[in-house]
């Protein structure tokens, strides 16, 4: 475990906490979804960290165990957070995989900071290329009374938005795909956000439009989503995604909700790995 210091401002500094497996192999670095943290990628590390990956994982700020400022929630700086670890860590020919929320810091990376670093990435059940429906992008999944049907359920009564939310992450339809523990697990993830910081990451991601960045991308890249995520559908994201950098690969995973890392931690660790021995 390690503290990375992510500049925000010219006299401000935040503390992002990264844990870091170390190691000679190839490093893969997971960002998480809102409003969890680093530890949602549990299924994944020993997984990776078994195939000989250096495998790393950072909460986000105002998430988990990193430091929770006033601000710097918007995208162009959770990249330069972003940034900072693989900077400090010195990591190179990085796969970056980004989960739900975190495939905007993928994307907003690339054209903040450039592929030097990069060896491949993955947008896993991720929010680009823009959820928000507009004039401009009517496939856009997110409406106006969704989204502030969750801004208002987040203020109004935390537990019971988080009791929610992380239902829906899990299920199918309206079959939970995990068990109470793994749900109740997320949960206690929710709970160490920050009220400020989860109001501030919603707006971030519901409204951050990333289809100038995806053409940036020009590494191999996987598309990794569940063919029954009610969170971040497949048809406005992951489709879009896919078809936005051309010569990415998509794998749909079956019966698959949001968290699919967790629900169908096979198939998502075998597709992972897959990718990252063939790209």
């Amino acid at each position: 475990m390690t503290e990375v210091t992510a500049h925000s401002g010219l006299l401000r500094t935040v503390k992002v906490h990264v844990d870091d497996s170390g190691g000679p192999g190839r490093p893969v670095l997971l960002i998480h979804g809102w409003p969890l943290s680093g530890e949602s990628w549990s299924e994944q590390v020993g997984a990776l960290q078994a195939a000989g990956y250096r495998t790393v994982a950072y909460d986000r700020r105002g998430f988990g165990r990193s430091d929770k400022p006033r601000g710097g929630y918007d995208y162009d700086t959770l990249a330069d957070d972003l940034a900072a670890v693989t900077d400090e860590l010195d990591l190179r020919d990085v796969t970056l995989v980004g989960f739900s929320m975190g495939g905007g810091e993928v994307a907003r990376y690339v054209t903040r900071h450039g592929q030097e670093r990069l060896h491949s990435v993955v947008f896993a059940a991720a929010v680009p290329p823009y959820l928000a429906q507009t004039d401009d992008n009517p496939d856009g999944p997110l409406d106006d009374e969704t989204a502030n049907g969750m801004e208002s359920g987040l203020k109004s009564d935390r537990d019971a938005f988080f009791d929610q939310f992380t239902t829906q992450f899990f299920s199918a339809g309206d079959e939970l795909k995990v068990t109470e523990q793994q749900r109740q697990e997320a949960v206690a993830l929710c709970h160490q956000s920050d009220q400020r910081a989860a109001l501030a990451c919603m707006e971030s991601f519901g409204t951050t439009d990333f289809r100038g960045d995806l053409p940036a991308i020009t590494v191999p890249t996987l598309v990794l989503h569940g063919d029954a995520d009610g969170v971040v559908p497949l048809e406005g994201s992951g489709a879009r995604t896919h078809a936005a950098v051309p010569h990415s690969e998509i794998v749909v995973l079956d019966g698959a909700p949001h968290g699919c890392n967790v629900s169908h931690a096979s198939e998502f660790n075998q597709a992972l790995l897959g990718f990252l021995r063939s790209a």
